[in-house]
């Protein structure tokens, strides 16, 4: 396997968190912005462990919210690396959701959130 290869495979970064009344909204679920704020979390999370450098959110695109997430669910949030530049990378994020209490599982918000590597200077750097 190649290198590359291999560094997008071992940065895959999962995380899983409970639906509790503090970050739902007036709806009894969960609050987008609490769901972005994961999201981008979670990507910061992958890209580090990928470039082993230090990364800033430059880009958001594309964040699907297919179906609400009620209070008292199980999500599991997964990042990957989708794309390499020279100084960024391109970071695929999901939110599965899961009810507590059955066996129930599925994709429920997708999102892609764009990394670039930074030096000591906030200027931009070689990500590998």
């Amino acid at each position: 396997m190649r290198d590359i290869d291999k560094r997008i495979k071992e940065s895959e970064t999962k995380v899983f968190k409970a639906v509790f009344p503090n970050t739902t909204n007036h709806y009894d679920t969960l609050f987008g912005g609490t769901a972005l704020h994961l999201m981008d979390e979670v990507s910061f999370i992958c890209a580090t462990r990928f470039s082993r450098k230090k990364v800033v959110t430059i880009s958001t695109d594309k964040i699907d919210f297919k179906k609400p997430i009620p209070q008292g669910s199980i999500i599991e949030l997964i990042a990957t690396i989708a794309k390499v530049g020279k100084t960024s990378c391109v970071v695929e994020t999901s939110i599965y959701m899961e009810d507590m209490y059955s066996y129930s599982r599925e994709k429920v918000v997708t999102g892609i959130f764009t990394f670039v590597a930074i030096d000591d200077d906030k200027k931009p750097t070689s990500i590998l």
